[in-house]
């Protein structure tokens, strides 16, 4: 695991929190810990990259109402709950808010471990995919006016002397551009120049 992953804990209780702490350290990992919502809510970074340990039930602000803090703030950490007892209803809600894994105290170590793991391997791929998709875009805005048309009659199915015929340019430019547009999209054929631009939604 990456450093720069931070494995955030919540837990009222004193006992627990630093069990868990050491836990997480001693897998090599980087916890940070917090013995109130509040206090972990202040410290928190939207930004930052790992996971969130939650407990369920807390004086003050719940586990649940931590995890609608950190949706208002656009954080999309993944966040696992721990909790003494078997609540349906809550895990229910917590689940369909987002929640990625619901353990119940006393958790063994290799599973917390392993849903920790697990987590932060899942926050990587998705903050992996964002700055895919970033780098897309940016590319995609380096395309000419003409580049773009040219590739509008590539996501059409249509060959170069069909484009050329409905720009009224020469099938030899037509060419050209699209040299041009595999090149500024780093991408070796027609096809996956396409799949770019599909998932930009420019088809």
């Amino acid at each position: 695991m990456k450093r720069d992953d931070v494995v955030f804990l919540v837990d009222d209780d004193p006992a627990v929190l630093k069990s868990l702490e050491r836990l997480i350290r001693s897998a090599g990992l980087d916890p940070r810990a917090f013995s109130s919502a509040d206090a972990f809510l202040r410290a928190f970074d939207s930004r930052a990259a790992g996971c969130i340990v939650l407990d369920l039930s807390m004086p003050g602000r719940d586990g649940l109402a931590i995890q609608e803090a950190l949706a208002e703030r656009g954080s999309e950490l993944p966040v696992l709950f721990l909790t003494a007892h078997a609540d349906v209803p809550r895990s229910v809600r917590a689940m369909k808010r987002g929640a990625v894994d619901f353990l119940t105290k006393p958790v063994d170590d290799e599973v917390l471990l392993k849903a920790v793991r697990d987590a932060l391997r899942a926050d990587r791929d998705r903050r992996a995919g964002r700055e895919d998709r970033e780098s897309v875009r940016e590319r995609l805005a380096t395309l000419t006016e003409r580049e773009r048309q040219v590739l509008d009659g590539v996501l059409s199915g249509r060959l170069n002397k069909q484009i050329a015929g409905a720009l009224g340019i020469a099938e030899k430019t037509v060419k050209i551009h699209v040299s041009r547009i595999l090149h500024k999209l780093g991408v070796a054929d027609r096809t996956q120049a396409a799949l770019y631009a599909v998932r930009e939604g420019l088809a």
